[in-house]
């Protein structure tokens, strides 16, 4: 049984990351609200990430940084704050988490680190310009963190596609909407939160020892393929 820190583990990919994680190792969920769920092997901490000290953690395996942000609206109505909020919360949050619990995690067993991108980063849409943008922030932390700690830990992240959350109600509003973005993906699909989860699973664990450095698109086509 292993020990993983998972930050942002309230609500959506994290609440289901930690929900299958659970299943066989301890996890610290660290969030602003606590997981709707019970169990002997959570433990939970309330914190803000960009704002509050991170709570002291004596020992972990892995750590997964889950906050993110989905602000989508044209370059003329997307302010500079914005532009520095969604940076804050994809990457500096990010930042802030490695460098808190980089020395407990490297004395883990096969310690690994998930952060999560987007497709957005790959695949140019409109109005995506600030999401994007700090999403291929993580990818370049992934690439040059993957180089800097080979020795010491691996590093990864998922690009996932849209992903049936809370933070992307609004792009799944109604039927219709579900339908178009069904439509655009090859494989006629989107993802839900326990399809990431896996993913998830999978990056922490011995089976992936060799993996590091790298973005894992799940983008049900959208990137990979022109059909």
């Amino acid at each position: 049984m292993k020990t993983f820190i998972v930050i942002g583990g309230s609500r959506g990919i994290g609440n289901a990351i930690v929900s299958t994680l659970l299943e066989n190792h301890k996890v610290i969920n660290i969030s602003r609200s606590k997981p709707e769920l019970a169990h002997h092997n959570l433990l939970h901490y309330d914190c803000d990430i960009l704002k509050d000290e991170l709570p002291d953690i004596e020992f972990a395996d892995g750590l997964v940084y889950c906050p993110g942000s989905i602000n989508l609206k044209p370059i003329t109505r997307l302010s500079l704050d914005e532009f520095r909020a969604d940076y804050e919360i994809n990457v500096i949050g990010a930042v802030k988490a490695i460098q808190k619990y980089l020395n407990v995690i490297k004395n883990g067993d096969n310690p690994s680190v998930v952060l999560f991108s987007t497709v957005a980063a790959k695949l140019g849409m409109p109005f995506h310009a600030s999401v994007a943008a700090a999403k291929s922030g993580v990818e370049g932390l992934v690439k040059s963190l993957g180089a800097e700690l080979a020795t010491t830990l691996r590093i990864n992240a998922i690009a996932p596609t849209v992903t049936n959350t809370d933070l992307a109600s609004k792009l799944l509003r109604n039927d219709k909407m579900i339908a178009n973005i069904t439509e655009r993906h090859p494989m006629k699909k989107f993802l839900q939160p326990q399809d990431v989860a896996g993913m998830a699973e999978f990056l922490l664990s011995e089976k992936s020892s060799s993996i590091s450095g790298q973005i894992f698109e799940m983008d049900c086509g959208i990137v990979t393929f022109k059909i």
